[in-house]
């Protein structure tokens, strides 16, 4: 009902009002969202987490999704498809706890990611977007198959888009 997607160690799932500790666990640790936006306190991440179950539709790749390790369960982060511009363009995004860092989850994210996106929309490119310091989510992007698409300034700094095209789908089916 609530699985978005699973890879071969992860299960991506719609985030309920019982995961609420998780959810502040990835945005209110200053290190996973260092690059992402301000930590939010627990009462603000409350809240957004309340605006993330409604942005969910039956059958919608929109939204924030929990991330689950498929053995024993435990939480590893989130996963998101969020509207880059207007409601056309989307992007797909990840935040892991830092505990899980360096372990190949966020490369097989992305990579059923794009897999799940493109079999499930028409749309023919998904973004990502990251800060250029941000080495680490650089590697991963274009170890999937990114490629840097411009440039996308956001409150006073610029950020690098990548572009994932439909047609590359072929390397990852």
């Amino acid at each position: 009902m609530g699985i978005l997607f699973e890879t071969e160690r992860m299960v991506v799932q719609r985030f309920t009002d019982a995961d609420a500790d998780y959810f502040y666990r990835v945005n209110g640790d200053p290190d996973v969202m260092r690059f992402i936006r301000a930590p939010k306190t627990r009462e603000a991440s409350d809240a957004f987490l309340q605006e993330n179950i409604h942005l969910y539709k039956d059958g919608s790749t929109l939204g924030r999704f929990a991330v689950f390790h498929k053995t024993d369960h435990r939480f590893l982060g989130s996963f998101s498809f969020l509207y880059l511009s207007g409601e056309h363009d989307f992007h797909l995004g990840y935040a892991l706890l830092p505990e899980e860092w360096g372990k190949g989850f966020a490369t097989e994210l992305v990579m059923a990611g794009i897999a799940h996106f493109f079999r499930h929309t028409a749309c023919e490119a998904v973004f990502a977007i990251t800060e250029t310091e941000n080495t680490a989510s650089r590697k991963v992007l274009e170890k999937n198959g990114f490629r840097l698409s411009g440039h996308l300034p956001e409150q006073g700094k610029m950020l690098d888009v990548f572009k994932y095209s439909k047609s590359q789908t072929a390397v990852i089916s």
